[in-house]
């Protein structure tokens, strides 16, 4: 009798002994599905991370194209629209008061807010003036002066 007494305790032995293997797979298991799962979760939030970045960006870049758009109507320091008719006023109307200029025939175009003067002056001091004055003038990004000393 002593036998199958000793066979049962065996038994329950090994049953939980395979009891405690068996918890630990399925742990083991457990642990693995998590970490993949972790994984795939840091991955979609990296790609949604990107999404959000590439969005910016866009959206960035549209209104800087929309800022380079309206910039043709920044407002002086008198309140009016800087655009490139009233640049192209202006320096005219600062050679009319300018003595060095006297007697030339300066011609004034504005595109983009960028100046071109062109025709003839008396000197090379009256041609360094009229750039002076036009790149002087508010709103003005650049000056090319094509003038003639004669």
């Amino acid at each position: 009798m002593k036998q199958p007494g000793y066979m049962m305790l065996v038994t329950l032995a090994c049953l939980g002994a395979a009891g405690a293997a068996c918890t630990q797979n399925a742990a083991d298991e457990a642990l693995e599905a998590t970490r993949e799962g972790a994984a795939t979760a840091i991955e979609e939030t990296k790609e949604a991370g990107q999404q959000v970045v590439d969005a910016a960006g866009d959206v960035a870049e549209r209104a800087g194209d929309k800022t380079k758009e309206i910039a043709g109507d920044i407002a002086s320091t008198t309140g009016e629209a800087i655009t490139d008719t009233w640049i192209t006023t202006k320096v005219r109307a600062k050679f009319l008061d300018e003595t060095q200029l006297e007697g030339s025939s300066v011609s004034v175009e504005t595109d983009n807010r960028v100046v071109t003067l062109t025709g003839t002056v008396g000197s090379a001091a009256a041609k360094s003036r009229a750039e002076a004055i036009a790149s002087g003038t508010e709103g003005v990004t650049r000056v090319v002066n094509q003038l003639v000393v004669s």
